[in-house]
């Protein structure tokens, strides 16, 4: 088979990891409305950037890209602290998530030899498009966490104290 079919190959697959990302972020949205309250969502989604950034550690040791390993922790590293932020400041996942989806994008650049930004090892190889897919996935919930970041600014805020007499307008005995 000649190059123009591996290239429509990646066309296809391509495609179809862009539509599952943002048919899993959906899902993923309405999931998490649907069992979780504010707080304990924006600590789930913190928590989760943490565990996808180290997908690329598992990919490190799978592929045994040993001359990757160095980065790809360095790289985890910053998504734990964002995501560890994220569980209570909702800007760190409106803007981690988005340069999570960036070092997605960096690493199918890079293997496709589209664009190279690090040196050639660097980063540990990924399957064909999960890049796109993981990229698709993180900017729907950036765009997500940034209508609800203010939700969940106020479920942080305490309670506002219940009123001394009763709902009814009868006074209290």
């Amino acid at each position: 088979m000649g190059e123009g079919y591996g290239t429509a190959g990646f066309v296809v697959i391509a495609v179809l990891y862009l539509t599952i990302g943002v048919l899993a972020a959906a899902g993923c949205v309405a999931l998490g409305r649907r069992f979780f309250g504010p707080r304990v969502e924006q600590v789930f989604y913190g928590i989760f950037l943490i565990l996808v950034a180290g997908f690329y550690l598992a990919f490190t040791a799978y592929f045994g890209a040993v001359a990757a390993l160095r980065l790809e922790s360095a790289a985890v590293v910053v998504f734990f602290v964002i995501g560890a932020l994220g569980t209570r400041v909702p800007v760190a996942l409106v803007v981690g998530y988005p340069m999570h989806a960036l070092w997605d994008l960096l690493h199918e650049l890079q293997q496709q030899g589209s664009f190279a930004a690090f040196a050639p090892g660097q980063l540990t190889t990924i399957p064909p498009a999960y890049g796109l897919f993981c990229a698709a996935f993180d900017l729907y919930m950036a765009g997500y966490f940034s209508r609800r970041s203010g939700e969940w600014n106020a479920a942080w805020l305490p309670a506002a104290p219940a009123s001394e007499a009763p709902e009814s307008g009868t006074p209290a005995s």
